[in-house]
């Protein structure tokens, strides 16, 4: 298999885009991308997302892109994996070019959520859940991670406060990112006094509805100039769908897998990673990521973050750009923005919100409640 780099990084501001249709918010990241790497067209082109047939009316996204930015007659896929979308999309396109198929591929996240009422969308995010099982019996999306949020703070004796520092972290680290949907720190206060969504999430425990798009352009050659960025590992997991399938609704087993297997790939351990990029689309999601991800004991996340050892500064930095909570979360595109932010990281151009010396980066891309999760480490060479 060959080695993989990072040639080029794109991103659009992640906002509600009413003036942008889905195709042009995916071409502004993608030709921001191919300026990027100064390598011309691509051979093909992965776009991950998960519900352009119903918030867009819109499918094949594949040839849809491939037409919109004038790469006619070569490769293009479309592929969904929910909130996962993304990173399985990165993942297809690793194994494409790292099998020799191809030499370059440009892999977008798109995502246009604001197009549709709120409830369209709710119904459309509980897709990624158990239909027979849990949707027709009425459950949203948040209503699972709710119940898994009440379940963790009965199981390790933890209150809903003790969650804040995650939100708290990511509107800090997003006030210095341009694209950040929230460029506002938040206090305790703010917390407190957030209003409840579903009982014990409450709208700072959630990640914003949003548009926005991510591209990357990788290659089998190394460039030749500028820090060198390479894909060290990339591996994907599934669980059960439905959570009453899991022996344990609190250990993300998918997450854990996924991450085993790459550091084995990588040939590292959880110390040897600067900085995590973590899928904090609920607080509850942020402490079983890094739980799964091997950075504390099962029940001790809320501890690690409340010590501040998820701050830029701290241990392991987490969601260094806003993450989900304060960048946003235009699903599809959740997890190309994740490993934009990560090579921007190790790059050294990520600004205010540099985290020193980076050269090991995690990337952990959730799709469902968990049920199908992508691991990605970047390495700066």
């Amino acid at each position: 298999m060959q080695k993989i780099y990072i040639a080029g990084i794109g991103q659009t501001p992640v906002r509600e885009n009413w003036e942008k249709s889905l195709k042009e918010l995916a071409g502004e990241a993608a030709l921001l991308a191919l300026q990027d790497a100064d390598l011309g067209y691509p051979d093909g082109i992965f776009v991950g997302n998960m519900m352009s047939g119903t918030a867009n009316h819109q499918l094949q996204l594949g040839a849809l892109m491939a037409d919109w930015l004038g790469m006619h007659h070569r490769e293009g896929l479309g592929i969904e994996s929910a909130c996962g979308s993304g990173s399985a999309a990165f993942r297809a396109a690793v194994m494409a070019v790292a099998s020799g198929e191809l030499s370059t591929a440009l892999v977008v996240g798109v995502e246009k959520m604001t197009d549709s009422p709120l409830s369209e969308i709710t119904a459309s995010l509980a897709t990624a859940a158990d239909a027979d099982l849990e949707v027709d019996l009425g459950v949203s999306f948040v209503a699972l991670n709710a119940l898994v949020m009440q379940r963790y703070m009965h199981e390790y004796n933890w209150k809903t406060t003790d969650f804040a520092a995650f939100s708290i972290n990511a509107h800090a680290n997003a006030v210095s990112n341009p694209n950040a949907r929230f460029q506002k720190a938040i206090t305790m206060m703010d917390y407190e006094r957030a209003g409840m969504v579903c009982e014990p999430i409450n709208l700072l425990d959630a990640s914003p509805v949003s548009d926005g798009a991510a591209a990357i352009l990788i290659t089998s050659k190394k460039p030749s100039s500028g820090k060198t960025v390479s894909v060290a590992a990339s591996a994907s997991a599934t669980d059960t769908i439905s959570l009453q399938n899991r022996p344990n609704p609190l250990r993300l087993t998918a997450a854990e897998k996924s991450a085993r297997a790459a550091y084995q790939q990588a040939g590292i351990s959880p110390q040897d990673i600067d900085l995590f990029e973590y899928h904090d689309a609920f607080s509850i999601m942020a402490a079983l990521s890094l739980e799964a991800a091997g950075f504390c004991a099962p029940g001790q996340a809320p501890k690690l973050a409340n010590e501040g050892e998820i701050a830029i500064n701290g241990r392991i930095p987490v969601a260094t750009m806003g993450g989900l909570k304060a960048r946003g979360h235009p699903v599809g595109a959740t997890g190309i923005y994740q490993l934009v932010e990560l090579t921007l990281q190790l790059r050294g151009e990520a600004g205010k919100n540099q985290v020193s010396g980076a050269r090991w980066g995690l990337a952990q891309n959730i799709g469902g409640s968990g049920s199908n999760i992508t691991t990605h480490i970047l390495h700066q060479e």
